[in-house]
């Protein structure tokens, strides 16, 4: 099976503060917030949504088709990917902007403070599902320009293609209409805690409401592990621990990919979210969002000890 990934493809620019965020803030002056913050280091990465979660389902050995828009500095990027196993034949190259940038400080408690300049993203919408042969088995729309994620939902409901809804990041950019336009009929609702409680608050709908409109909500909860709310039921699953924290930019994104692989393997609700939460983990322990390794024995090792043996057999058998 094939999946397609309609989101943000950027480069990320990491630093760290070591203090905390909420010790620089005065409630009495946040009108005119003025900070500047002295950090540790700086890393320059791959990232962007679609690109993390393109490069995360080509290491767990499934074939993406990337569906972003990028600048003419693309190219390294792409071998990248390439080597990975994504497939990169969809891709729009602007002739004016650059590659989009993200730019982020993470705190001693991981809290974090970002910005995004989306360059060549705006111009996404330039690509369309219906010139894709053969189509994909499923497209996964996520953060990215606005006007090509309601493009994308809407040719995926047009051409009868199962998605997946992601729109994390770019949720408090949307409106109600634009948020119920983006979910109604997904395959997949993605989100984590935050962004659920988000969800229910812009589109002024019950929990129950919005499960109605789709058919699986995922909903990851940091350490907590995730929730996974099925017609055949809903299920938990405890996160797997890490005592090697070093960056949590892009963990949603590899539990999203991890998850998916999952899925179209074969494997059960509750085994589809342990594979997503060891992704998430690798990603956590890493410093950049695609330099993680994937180890099958660490891999069943990892699982075996957070789960249990017949989960780590199952997952590693489709793998």
């Amino acid at each position: 099976m094939t999946i397609a990934v309609s989101a943000s493809v950027a480069t990320d620019n990491l630093m760290t503060f070591p203090g905390k965020f909420s010790e620089q803030f005065l409630p009495e002056h946040l009108d005119h917030v003025s900070l500047s913050f002295l950090v540790d280091g700086l890393d320059i990465r791959r990232g962007g949504v679609a690109g993390n979660i393109c490069f995360a389902l080509g290491v767990l050995g499934e074939q993406p088709l990337l569906l972003g828009a990028v600048g003419k500095d693309f190219g390294d990027y792409q071998h990248w990917l390439e080597d990975h196993g994504v497939d990169c034949s969809q891709v729009y190259v602007s002739d004016t902007s650059a590659t989009a940038r993200f730019t982020c400080t993470t705190d001693a408690e991981l809290a974090q403070i970002a910005s995004f300049y989306p360059g060549a993203m705006a111009e996404s919408a330039q690509i369309s599902l219906h010139d894709i042969t053969p189509r994909p088995d499923i497209v996964l729309v996520g953060a990215g320009d606005p006007v090509a994620m309601a493009k994308h939902t809407e040719e995926a409901r047009e051409l009868g293609i199962p998605f997946a809804a992601d729109p994390s990041q770019q949720l408090s950019s949307l409106t109600h209409d634009s948020i119920l336009q983006l979910v109604t009929g997904a395959e997949y609702l993605f989100s984590n805690e935050y962004e659920y409680g988000l969800l229910l608050q812009k589109t002024a709908l019950t929990a129950d409401e919005l499960d109605a409109l789709v058919t699986v909500r995922v909903t990851t909860l940091g350490e907590r592990g995730a929730e996974i709310n099925t017609p055949d039921g809903r299920f938990f699953v405890g996160a797997l621990r890490s005592d090697n924290i070093q960056d949590p930019t892009g963990v949603g994104d590899a539990f999203r990919a991890g998850f998916l692989t999952g899925r179209l393997r074969g494997l059960d609700w509750e085994n589809c979210a342990k594979l997503g939460s060891l992704v998430a983990c690798l990603v956590l322990e890493t410093v950049g969002t695609q330099e993680w390794v994937w180890d099958a024995e660490v891999a069943r090792q990892r699982l075996a000890e957070r789960y249990d043996e017949a989960s780590a057999e199952a997952i590693l058998a489709v793998l």
